[in-house]
């Protein structure tokens, strides 16, 4: 009998936001799957494209970036960087042969708690109808 496909989901958070939103949920109890491995990032803007290619490499199934709803970026404008930086990675990711589905930029307050649970259920959801990640490394 085989198991269901669980995806293994990469979550890079800034810290000032979505970090926040992620504790936010689990401070109020907020159910979503335990998919998603975090690590806590400065900004989002500070994320290398190369931080998640490597994590595909490594066996991510998805990943999450999670950032600052535009105009309340700490650092006034990390947030739109990111969203241009993962805009044109997403040519990459094609030429990978990589589905640009398994790549997720969302914008978590602190005070989002409930969304933070909502991106995380609807990502997991996704990723099991894509199926597990199969590259052809070499």
């Amino acid at each position: 009998m085989n198991e269901p496909f669980e995806p293994k989901i990469l979550g890079l958070l800034c810290s000032w936001c979505a970090y926040a939103g992620a504790d936010t949920a689990g401070v109020s109890r907020a159910q979503y799957p335990s998919n998603i491995r975090i690590v806590r990032v400065m900004c989002s803007g500070r994320i290398d494209p190369l931080f998640i290619a490597r994590s595909f490499e490594s066996g991510a199934d998805g990943v999450l970036v999670a950032g600052c709803h535009p105009g309340d970026c700490h650092y006034v404008s990390g947030n739109n960087y990111a969203q241009e930086r993962l805009a044109s990675f997403g040519g990459l990711l094609d030429f990978f042969g990589i589905d640009r589905r398994r790549l997720k930029l969302a914008w978590v307050s602190a005070s989002e708690g409930a969304r933070f649970a909502t991106v995380v259920a609807e990502m997991t959801e996704e990723l099991r109808a894509l199926g597990p990640l199969r590259l052809k490394v070499h």
